[in-house]
């Protein structure tokens, strides 16, 4: 086992945070200059557009992000049974954000929320637990919500982009990937909530016996943990009443749903005309197949990739010419805000986690 694997920390040194930036801000700029040889103007063509309306619209932007982890500061509380004070859950949630930004999208923070948790007095069983479900709920809020939303706009709507992807010398439409990755994930929600709620002993005797098969015995400690984890995770919820699901499955969509809505007001900002109901609806259904895209991202955080998808999934909501620093401006908004406070809150959560084991040994 590597040095960074036994320690998920090993993400947060220097050169893993310094590759999203670098590959995020050269692609922004690299796009704003093409666009800047086209029409040198763009720069003061934007700066007449701002307004009080647009500082506004900004403002509210930056409500909707701090509503986002917020709500995902209350679901880890939830989670925890209060074992976390807001002051615990705010540095918790941070990192967690922090360590997705600077990891595939596909690895996210999970790991690194697994080794945390533990850290602030909570036994290792139950924050397995915690992690599980509270990824069960964003998978949840994606199957859920996304269908409501095509009843909406329309899927014509939706999938109007004509982004491809090259696979294998085949073209792959966002229509394809997005309804693969749907698909997947729902699946995938439905053996877990099935495992978790019905059966868990047996779910962890079928991994156990599959990993002792040959053809699935490289993966035979990763099926067993699972097995474990979703036994664990069984005892720890089971008995949870409805009320405590309805506040951990609502606290989920208010989080992402302003998570989404942060673009809906950037865009809002520069393009006045991006002010009906439909519009709004279309632009966050949108974020949810772009997202959908953004998760089979190889870079740190989807960097580089966020930003060249970011004008093909909203070019008719974009002013003429300024695609690119919009599409800048929406990931400073809702990425790079995230290294700088991580990179801020991560010594001193180091700091006071060592001082309490520390007293613990005394």
């Amino acid at each position: 086992m590597t040095k960074e694997k036994s320690n998920p920390l090993g993400i947060f040194r220097f050169n893993k945070i310094i590759i999203p930036v670098v590959i995020g801000l050269g692609v922004g700029f690299f796009m704003i200059g093409r666009e800047y040889q086209k029409n040198s103007e763009i720069f003061s063509s934007m700066a007449n557009m701002f307004n009080t309306y647009s500082l506004m619209c900004l403002i509210i932007a930056v409500l909707f992000e701090c509503m986002r982890e917020f709500m995902y500061m209350y679901r880890i509380r939830l989670l925890t049974d209060k074992q976390l004070s807001w002051k615990k859950s705010f540095q918790i949630i941070m990192l967690w954000e922090f360590s997705s930004t600077v990891t595939p999208t596909s690895i996210g923070g999970s790991a690194v929320a697994l080794f945390m948790i533990p850290c602030e007095g909570i036994n290792v069983g139950r924050s397995t637990a915690v992690v599980m479900i509270a990824t069960l709920m964003d998978e949840l809020f994606y199957i859920i919500i996304t269908p409501l939303t095509i009843l909406l706009v329309g899927s014509h709507a939706a999938f109007a982009t004509g982004f491809k992807f090259s696979v294998i010398g085949m073209k792959i439409s966002e229509l394809d990937v997005f309804f693969i990755g749907y698909a997947f994930m729902s699946l995938l929600s439905v053996v877990i909530l099935i495992a978790i709620f019905f059966f868990p002993r047996k779910f962890r005797n079928f991994l156990y016996k599959l990993g002792s098969k040959k053809t699935f015995s490289r993966w035979k400690q990763k099926l067993e943990k699972t097995g474990d984890d979703v036994v664990t995770s069984s005892k720890e919820f089971k008995d949870k009443n409805i009320a405590f699901w309805l506040k951990a499955y609502f606290s989920t969509v208010l989080s992402w749903t302003s998570r989404f809505l942060v673009l809906n007001f950037v865009l809002m900002a520069f393009n006045p005309q991006v002010s009906g109901i439909m519009d709004n609806v279309l632009i966050y259904y949108r974020q949810l197949v772009m997202w959908i895209v953004l998760c089979i991202s190889p870079t740190p955080g989807s960097s580089g990739v966020a930003e060249f998808a970011f004008p093909l999934f909203f070019e008719e909501f974009l002013p003429q010419g300024l695609q690119s620093i919009m599409a800048l401006l929406w990931r400073l908004f809702t990425y790079y805000p995230y290294i700088i406070v991580g990179v801020v809150v991560l010594p001193y959560w180091s700091r006071r986690v060592y001082k309490q084991r520390q007293q613990k040994k005394k």
